[in-house]
């Protein structure tokens, strides 16, 4: 009896380990760099990502997590040096649900990457992809990209001032009736080149924060919905 449990404990954990996911790589203007590894031992990871403890999802748009999971804290090892216009490839080792939108932020932070945790930040959107095509219960979406592709492509933003930033991939997981499921990652970038661009005001946001459980975008049915378009939650992307 005690074996036919620790078989289905293993089952369960191994299932847990394997279902959802998480940002596993990052290539940054073509170099590679290792993301977090959340279920390897934290000692000897050198890596430009923050922590984070599952693939499990966060389900509360509220949750104090929102902004870089849990924990989220940092800093990390590693910094990632990318030019303003350059590319961040975000990879995953895994990935499951094709429904849903997928958002990539960058927040300022100060001259090292140990004055925050991500607390207090303040957060704007470079990139978005939602219902691609089709109607909202049986279209493409940003997160089928993911789903085919393992991996998410940004541009950071050409006028973006040079400093540290954190930046933020979220998928927002919508399979699942008025039950998101919310997958954040954050990693460290040094930003370079000789722009000037601040994003200001309505573009800011902070998380949480960011969203609420009223946004027509985050409490979603798909399944009942014909609807061509979708509004994808959060402030408006800014483009410098």
């Amino acid at each position: 009896m005690k074996f036919s449990t620790l078989i289905s404990t293993s089952a369960f954990l191994v299932g847990q380990a394997l279902a959802h996911g998480g940002v596993t790589t990052y290539v940054i203007d073509g170099t590679s760099y290792p993301g977090w590894s959340p279920y390897n031992p934290a000692t000897g990871q050198s890596t430009i990502q923050r922590q984070y403890s599952s693939y499990d999802p966060l389900y509360s748009p509220t949750d104090a997590f929102l902004k870089c999971n849990t924990p989220g804290t940092g800093p990390a090892a590693l910094v990632a040096t990318v030019a303003a216009g350059g590319t961040v490839v975000a990879k995953w080792a895994q990935w499951t649900h094709a429904e849903g939108p997928v958002l990539v932020y960058m927040a300022k932070v100060g001259d090292t990457f140990a004055d925050s945790d991500g607390d207090g930040l303040k957060w704007f959107k470079i990139d978005e992809a939602g219902l691609l095509s089709g109607t909202v219960n049986a279209g493409s979406w940003g997160l089928g990209v993911v789903l085919d592709t393992l991996e998410w492509t940004t541009t950071i933003p050409a006028n973006l001032a040079p400093g540290n930033y954190l930046i933020r991939h979220e998928l927002i997981a919508l399979h699942q009736a008025n039950t998101p499921q919310f997958y954040p990652e954050c990693a460290q970038l040094t930003v370079t080149g000789s722009g000037t661009g601040v994003p200001s005001g309505a573009y800011l946001t902070s998380f949480p924060g960011a969203y609420a459980a009223s946004d027509p975008g985050i409490t979603i049915d798909i399944y009942s919905s014909t609807a061509t378009t979708y509004t994808i939650p959060g402030p408006a992307k800014w483009t410098g």
